[in-house]
């Protein structure tokens, strides 16, 4: 919690199953060349500031409401400003409750189908101004300065399945599945649980014009990771909330929880991470590890400050055991996944490339963390 503020509930709930003949027979209808946008934003849990810096306290903290147009925008340009009740979100007063929708970005949308699009929006007050959530508005300036640079992000997204019932999908209920080990990208009934909500999830974000990259299961069982990327400046962002969005709406359909958090079972359980790969256009020129080794001297002389927005409760992960470095230094190697940041053996080889930093937990805000590896290793003169 902070500022008095829950980040998640915790119960247990019954969804009703509806069967798909159902769904089928008015997801057919003809609705008379209209198109339906969902408009999406981040809650006031998703980009929290009451502490002094950005903090995610609730990745899943995604709102949306739906738009109705009467022809397809061709560009997000042609798509209104809308507004929501931020007092019900957390994001405004009661007696000033009007925050304004912006759209910035907009994608197919793979539920509806057809001419329907998901639209992402920033959040402003009816004078024009961020609200303090909306941490979209500084990355976006943050990137402008280093367009130049061309930045490219990946970002690797783990995640844990669990049942309505709170406990990781295909765990016994009285006990713990066998030791990790056969389940990183695993295969088989008594290994792997959740695939066809992974490859769900992988076909939508496809549909809807998202660059996943790919997927895998992960060390723990019922944990899953998928990439992101690459991205240039912005759009990673974009795309990472967007991607958390649509596994968001399809939890819906396959009735398992999804989620985000860092350390989901205490213990010898691996934790779960968003490692972040950035490269500049310099860094993969020729010459460019002299520049990845320089950007390592700022990354470490601001490691506190990075740590800070890598993750609420990522002190639980980052222990230096379960392949992650203590969260209390700063490191960087080659090849060695025990470090802060990785940089490739093909990076080192090459003598240019990119590097990945091990350090963010699968809650990040990717706006506030994208923003900051540029700042510091492109904005830092």
């Amino acid at each position: 919690a902070a500022g008095g503020r829950v980040a998640g509930v915790r119960m247990m709930i019954q969804r009703p199953q509806l069967e798909q003949n159902m769904k089928d027979k008015y997801e057919k209808l003809d609705i008379g060349g209209k198109v339906i946008a969902e408009y999406i934003w981040l809650g006031g849990l998703a980009a929290e500031t009451e502490c002094g810096y950005p903090e995610c306290l609730d990745p899943t903290d995604i709102r949306s409401k739906t738009k109705i147009l009467d022809k397809a925008p061709s560009s997000v340009d042609d798509l209104p400003v809308w507004n929501f009740d931020g007092s019900s979100t957390m994001q405004a007063p009661g007696n000033d409750s009007e925050v304004f929708l912006k759209p910035v970005a907009m994608y197919k949308d793979p539920f509806r189908g057809g001419d329907n699009i998901l639209v992402l929006c920033e959040c402003y007050t009816p004078q024009g101004q961020a609200i303090p959530s909306n941490t979209r508005a500084n990355a976006a300036k943050v990137m402008e300065k280093a367009a130049h640079l061309k930045p490219w992000f990946g970002i690797e997204q783990e995640y844990t399945l669990l049942d309505m019932d709170g406990y990781p999908l295909g765990w016994p209920k009285s006990g713990y599945p066998g030791p990790q080990g056969p389940y990183y990208c695993g295969n088989g009934s008594d290994r792997v649980f959740g695939r066809e909500l992974c490859d769900a999830h992988l076909k939508a974000c496809l549909y809807a014009g998202l660059n996943v990259s790919g997927t895998n299961a992960e060390v723990m069982m019922s944990q899953w990771e998928y990439q992101v990327g690459p991205c240039v400046g912005i759009e990673s962002g974009d795309q990472m909330w967007m991607s958390r969005y649509i596994m968001q709406r399809l939890s819906e359909d396959y009735g398992f929880r999804v989620s985000f958090d860092v350390k989901p079972i205490p213990g010898d359980w691996n934790g779960a991470g968003c490692h972040t790969n950035f490269s500049t256009e310099p860094m993969r020129q020729d010459g460019g590890y002299e520049i990845i080794k320089k950007c390592m001297e700022r990354l470490e002389a601001k490691h506190e400050e990075h740590v800070r927005v890598y993750g609420v409760g990522n002190e639980k992960r980052l222990t230096g055991a379960c392949e992650t470095a203590p969260i209390t230094e700063f490191s960087w190697g080659v090849a060695n996944r025990g470090c802060s940041v990785r940089v490739p053996r093909s990076t080192e080889a090459d003598g240019k490339g990119y590097f990945e930093d091990r350090r963010p937990g699968s809650n990040i805000d990717p706006y506030v963390v994208t923003s900051i590896l540029v700042e510091t290793c492109c904005l830092g003169d």
